[in-house]
């Protein structure tokens, strides 16, 4: 009977895990497809051809290198910037008796709360009227903000339940509030850390709605509405699409892949706290 159920668990997740897949897998060959063989026997048939032109197409006539290039100069000062604010943020209000800091900690909370599509107007605007519209800049700061609270709310909760008696032995030992933070308190929060980080750099690296909002100029755009204006010059050419998407997903990938054991580290001890 155990053996039944199970065997019956591996079967619905791996179907489960095949309809997951699935997708990634269609578009992966897709991308390897000539344009006759797309346009003649359309995106649902089984392929008829291979070739690696589709990706040059992608790389070289969409200019995704540079797309990628400008995503990676708004993602990485980003997730460094928002991880650094909230950790240090996260600490004060966990680790010391700061009046009111249930209340700030949930106001910061609450920005997250708002659905992001009521604010464009306004942040475009007030990005505008700052002089910085248009920059990626203004893109950076627009990721921090809004993943601060966030963040500061998950660091929160891992550093609160962290043993006082290790702040306590460090502050006899003469060590002062920066120390204690950046000899401590980090090195045990590097799996929540090293969780958030993966995921902010996917959340930020993967953004459009934001991009569109601050960015006009084709030549500063990051590779995801970079993929919007591909999809406008190769009208039907969807080899030539699924080839961009597969080169704009192997950042992403990559950064998960080396950051795994830490991810799943840091869900494990959010789990059983």
């Amino acid at each position: 009977m155990n053996r039944l159920k199970t065997s019956g668990y591996h079967v619905a997740m791996g179907l489960v895990s095949f309809l997951w897949v699935a997708p990634i897998l269609w578009v992966i060959v897709i991308s390897f497809r000539s344009f006759d063989d797309v346009a003649a026997n359309g995106l649902g048939s089984l392929p008829h051809s291979f070739t690696f032109s589709t990706y040059r197409s992608a790389w070289e006539d969409a200019d995704e290198f540079r797309a990628l290039i400008n995503s990676l100069l708004v993602t990485i000062p980003a997730v460094l910037l928002s991880l650094g604010l909230a950790s240090v943020a996260a600490y004060g209000l966990a680790r010391y008796n700061i009046p009111f800091r249930r209340t700030v900690l949930l106001l910061m909370l609450m920005g997250n709360l708002l659905p992001p599509q009521i604010l464009l107007i306004p942040i475009s605007r007030f990005v505008e009227l700052i002089g910085y519209y248009d920059t990626l800049i203004a893109l950076i700061a627009v990721h921090v903000g809004f993943g601060l609270g966030f963040y500061t709310f998950v660091l929160h909760g891992f550093m609160r339940d962290l043993p006082r008696e290790i702040q306590e032995a460090a502050t006899i030992d003469g060590a002062g509030p920066g120390k204690i933070y950046a000899s401590v308190i980090l090195p045990l929060t590097r799996p929540a850390l090293a969780a958030l980080g993966a995921l902010s750099f996917t959340w930020i690296f993967n953004d459009l709605l934001w991009s569109i909002t601050v960015i006009r100029s084709g030549e500063k755009m990051p590779v995801t509405p970079a993929l919007l204006g591909l999809q406008g010059l190769f009208v039907s050419s969807w080899n030539v699409i699924a080839a961009g998407t597969v080169i704009a997903a192997v950042p992403t990938v990559a950064v998960f892949l080396r950051f795994q054991k830490h991810f799943v580290g840091g869900l494990a001890i959010g789990a059983v706290k």
